[in-house]
């Protein structure tokens, strides 16, 4: 009945969906949430936006995929210029001239950098074997032990010594006064929310929500030449090497009657008293004025049945088990696996589109025209 049967309406298989369905494919998307969208889906309260699974930037430096992205909807100029508390003090990030001058008071960039010398020194000529060990040889101990120790502990739910270096080797440092996170050419979020680019691009498809594809999976199966599955790889193959790890998140969203509650849409809150890790206002993301204001604290939690899937664990021991899957997933012929959940990949969202586009692109050329 369908030349493509999409499991999942996130990124990926919204944009798979309209690529197929702009060559004249039968596509068919299914979704087990009540909602498309997957995880940029927005949830309108007080005219506001409220990112319903966390905060999505948009951000890259693909010309084409911005310029992609910018033909189903308009973006605007948000720029994202985190803060964050600790110790009863406001910092800047990413770490650049401000942070510095708030916790040192230094002035040039030369002041900086000799003071990061002086304090990474402790690891000078040894390999970071862990994710405490980077942070103090890129940044040293003053920044680490104030703005990363205590707020990287409670989104992973483990020591920092317990931490693989490469989670954070890619660490932003800037010597300019620069507030700006993303080095990326554009950034932005869609005006009028993600909503709006998710229905554009699945406009004139069939869509069936509220639906468990493991739930009648042979019968799906059978209705499609192809199936393009995004959701987690060990549920698809019945966790037969085992569950892969996630970290999730809980969230709580509250309505303020006031029309700024923190005078910024990201707020981080690195001291392990507070159990969230920060603090999102969601009118900020599209420059709002309505009069009450929207809040969402974020609790990360390790991955328990029920929870949403956030963050892959891309440690040593889930790495061979994805690898098994993987190996698994190269032998079904007829099916396509996708997405952050099927690859178990941290994507960021022009990487997801990239990914789809290049998948679609590949299977054209493979005579599917």
């Amino acid at each position: 009945m369908y030349d493509y049967l999409i499991v999942g309406s996130g990124l990926y298989g919204s944009i798979f969906a309209h690529e197929a369905h702009k060559l004249g494919k039968k596509v068919k998307v299914i979704e087990k949430r009540e909602h498309v969208g997957g995880n940029v889906y927005c949830e309108q309260i007080e005219g506001i936006n409220v990112h319903k699974y966390g905060a999505h930037i948009f951000h890259t430096s693909d010309k084409a995929i911005w310029e992609y992205v910018n033909s189903f909807v308009e973006f605007n100029r948000y720029t994202n210029s985190p803060m964050a508390l600790s110790k009863g003090k406001i910092y800047n990030l990413p770490f650049n001239m401000n942070t510095f001058n708030q916790l040192w008071g230094t002035i040039t960039p030369q002041e900086a950098k000799a003071k990061i010398s002086q304090q990474s020194a402790e690891l000078s000529g040894k390999e970071p074997t862990n994710l405490e060990e980077q942070a103090i040889s890129l940044i040293g101990r003053d920044i680490y032990e104030t703005l990363i120790k205590e707020y990287t502990e409670k989104q992973w739910g483990r020591k920092c010594k317990d931490l693989p270096a490469f989670i954070i080797r890619r660490l932003p440092v800037r010597f300019s006064y620069d507030n700006n996170y993303f080095n990326d050419t554009y950034q932005g979020i869609p005006v009028g929310g993600y909503n709006k680019l998710i229905n554009a691009l699945l406009e004139g498809i069939e869509i069936e929500t509220s639906v468990d594809y493991f739930d009648e999976r042979e019968a799906w199966d059978a209705l499609a030449e192809k199936i393009i599955y995004t959701g987690p790889i060990d549920r698809f193959f019945d966790y037969k090497f085992g569950a892969l790890d996630y970290r999730s998140l809980r969230f709580e969203t509250e309505v303020i009657d006031s029309d700024n509650y923190q005078g910024n849409a990201v707020v981080n809150y690195i001291d392990k008293k507070y159990d969230f890790t920060r603090i999102i206002e969601h009118k900020f993301f599209e420059f709002g004025t309505q009069a009450k204001t929207v809040i969402t604290r974020e609790y990360p939690k390790e991955y328990a049945k029920g929870d949403e899937y956030y963050y892959p664990v891309n440690d040593d021991k889930n790495m061979k088990i994805y690898k098994q899957y993987y190996e698994l997933s190269k032998l079904k012929e007829n099916i396509i696996f996708g997405g952050r959940l099927a690859e178990y990949k941290y994507y960021d969202m022009h990487q997801v589109i990239k990914s789809a586009l290049h998948t679609f692109k590949s299977q054209v050329g493979a005579g599917d025209e």
